[in-house]
C-alpha cells in the first residue's frame, strides 16, 4: 500500500505565509482519510523535510507561491515542473522544495511530489491569520487537496466541521 503524506509548510506569525501550516491542521480536525495518510506540520523545517521525500511514496506540500495573479488563486504544481522551470524560486520556502527535490534525485526511490502553492496577498505583516482574499478562497485550496488524495484511492471522510477562524484561533 502505498504512504502518502500531506506537509503543511510555511511560517504562521506573517499572515498568509502560514496557509499551508492551517490548511494541514484543517483537513487534521475536519477529515478521516482511508487509507490512513499522515498529515504534518512542516513549518519552516526545509531541508528537514527530506526524509519524507524518501520515505514516502506520494507527497502533497501546502505552501504560498510567488506568482502574479489574484491573492488566493491555487496552483497544483507536479515535482517534475518545479525542476524544469525557473519561475517558482522567488521565496525561500520555494527555492527549498526544488533543491530537496534535486537533492533527492541522487536516491533511488523519490517520493511523486505535488505543490499546492497558494497566491499569498499578505507574507510581510506579523500577524497569525490569513488575510481576507485567502480566507475567502480557502475551501478552493481544501477541496483541490482532497480531490488529489482522493485520486490516488484515498478517501476523505468528513468527520467535523471545525470552522476556519477556530482552527486559526487553536494556533496561536
Amino acid at each position: 500500500m502505498a504512504k502518502n503524506i500531506i506537509i503543511g509548510i510555511g511560517n504562521l506569525l506573517f499572515c498568509d505565509d502560514g496557509v499551508g501550516i492551517i490548511a494541514a491542521s484543517y483537513l487534521k480536525k475536519n477529515f478521516d482519510f482511508n487509507p490512513e495518510l499522515e498529515i504534518l506540520d512542516g513549518g519552516t523545517l526545509g531541508f528537514g523535510l527530506i526524509e519524507y521525500f524518501l520515505e514516502y511514496d506520494n507527497v502533497f506540500i501546502i505552501d504560498t507561491i510567488s506568482i502574479e495573479d489574484e491573492a488566493g488563486e491555487v496552483y497544483k504544481i507536479p515535482s517534475d515542473e518545479l525542476l524544469g522551470s525557473t519561475r517558482y524560486k522567488n521565496t525561500a520556502h520555494e527555492v527549498e522544495v526544488v533543491q530537496m527535490l534535486e537533492a533527492c534525485e541522487l536516491h533511488d526511490k523519490i517520493a511523486n511530489v505535488t505543490i499546492f502553492g497558494v497566491v499569498a496577498e499578505d507574507i510581510y505583516n506579523v500577524k497569525i491569520g490569513l488575510s481576507k482574499a485567502l480566507q475567502k478562497k480557502f475551501n478552493l485550496l481544501i477541496e483541490a487537496v482532497i480531490k488529489s488524495v482522493e485520486e490516488l484511492g484515498v478517501k476523505a471522510i468528513k468527520k467535523d466541521n471545525v470552522l476556519l477562524q477556530e482552527v486559526i484561533k487553536e494556533l496561536k
